[in-house]
């Protein structure tokens, strides 16, 4: 329990700790709630835990005490609403961070992200990524421990997002495809030893970068309320995909599953680095883009920045209108493959297929549809990510968890 004084009489306050205890499992699933936005009042919160509004209080009240949320003194009642006002739930701005990194093939960045999915602070991102995962790493983490001295935020842990399969139980990174880094680098087991050097307390956790946005996006974006959510992506090399079941990530039994990148969408196409061809993670990616177009590849911004600006300022030139419609195209065809063998409820696309979705809705939901079996009976929503630094909020998510999971074991 926490160490905060209790101003009550000695009953009142012997009732409200009798209320805690009796509600004490239901603090993490509380947490959880007023997180991911579905309990803005205690009220909803009341009613979605299924216990007495006392013992809800308690448990607010307790959450508040650990500075993790906010429970406002004074509620008001909304205009033209009758019956007794509910306090207003919240997460407390200046409670704790979780520090996220994350590295992809044209550098990394840090973040300090609170509850919520809220980026307190970024550090700036480098622009490029040594050979030596160690070296990246430990780079990373101590521009997030610059972030938490200046900041003066406690840290209840840190997460990584890397592009790369992350193999379970041992966190190893299997294909970092774009990365020069050794297949099997031991990401997790770095990363933390990173993190203690740099004097930061909590758990250590890492994982694929698309898997991660999607959890993000499950929780605080555009994939919110989705049962079976798949998440396709591409972000400065290749292609990733995720799924969300049930609010929690399908990962295979190792951790390895969705590897949608290598679907075959041109057999004639290009090589691809698992030593196939035409996969999507070759065919729809920023270099798919910019190659299509006719445009010569400039050292002065990411590959994906380029590509999609591209999209945006010069759409009208037949080229770049060109080079959209194809990459529509064949991503259309991979995600109607998935759809039929997924079925899910919503389809949500980040990076440059975000940009593509943007151009071309129409043609791209058109041919989802046409392609797939279940986009013919019913047609699945496609939406853009919503998320600014999704990735990075993902890994911030593994961080939290022990926190959602148990409040009272994790901080006190």
């Amino acid at each position: 329990m926490s160490g905060k004084a209790d101003p009550r009489t000695p009953g009142e306050g012997s009732t409200s700790r009798t209320r805690l205890d009796r509600g004490r499992g239901a603090l993490g699933p509380a947490l959880e709630l007023v997180h991911t936005g579905r309990a803005p009042t205690r009220a909803v919160l009341t009613a979605e835990l299924g216990v007495t509004r006392a013992t809800a209080g308690a448990v607010a009240a307790e959450l508040e005490a650990l500075g993790l949320i906010r429970v406002d003194a004074r509620p008001a009642a909304a205009a033209g609403s009758q019956g007794r006002p509910s306090h207003r739930l919240a997460v407390a701005e200046d409670g704790p961070v979780a520090l996220a990194a994350q590295v992809h093939a044209d550098g990394f960045r840090a973040a300090l992200v609170g509850l919520g999915g809220r980026i307190v602070a970024t550090a700036p991102g480098c622009e490029t990524v040594d050979a030596d995962p160690a070296k990246v790493l430990g780079s990373v983490v101590e521009a997030g421990a610059e972030l938490l001295r200046t900041t003066g935020r406690r840290c209840v842990g840190a997460g990584l997002a890397v592009p790369s399969a992350v193999a379970e139980p041992d966190g190893l990174a299997l294909n970092p495809l774009h990365l020069d880094w050794p297949a099997g680098a031991p990401v997790r087991r770095i990363f933390a030893q990173c993190v203690r050097a740099a004097g930061i307390t909590g758990p250590a956790f890492a994982a694929n970068d698309v898997n991660l946005a999607a959890l993000a996006e499950h929780r605080h974006g555009a994939g919110r309320g989705a049962r079976d959510l798949l998440c396709v992506a591409t972000g400065h090399r290749g292609v990733g995909g995720a799924l969300v079941l049930d609010g929690r990530l399908h990962t295979g039994s190792s951790g390895l599953a969705l590897e949608v990148g290598h679907i075959t969408v041109n057999p004639e196409g290009r090589p691809c680095h698992c030593g196939s061809r035409g996969c999507l993670d070759v065919e729809t990616d920023p270099l798919a883009f910019l190659t299509a177009a006719g445009r010569d590849i400039g050292p002065e911004a990411s590959l994906l920045r380029q590509a999609e600006d591209l999209v945006r300022d010069h759409y009208d030139d037949p080229a770049v209108r060109g080079a959209v419609e194809t990459l529509v195209d064949r991503l259309g065809l991979g995600l109607a493959g998935l759809v039929n063998i997924l079925n899910p409820d919503r389809i949500i696309l980040g990076g440059l297929h975000r940009t593509l979705l943007d151009a071309a809705p129409d043609r791209l939901r058109a041919v989802v549809a046409d392609r797939s079996l279940w986009g013919q009976s019913g047609v699945v929503p496609i939406l853009s990510c919503t998320l600014d630094h999704n990735s990075l909020v993902g890994a911030a998510e593994l961080a939290w968890q022990p926190v959602l999971d148990d409040p009272l074991t994790a901080l006190t």
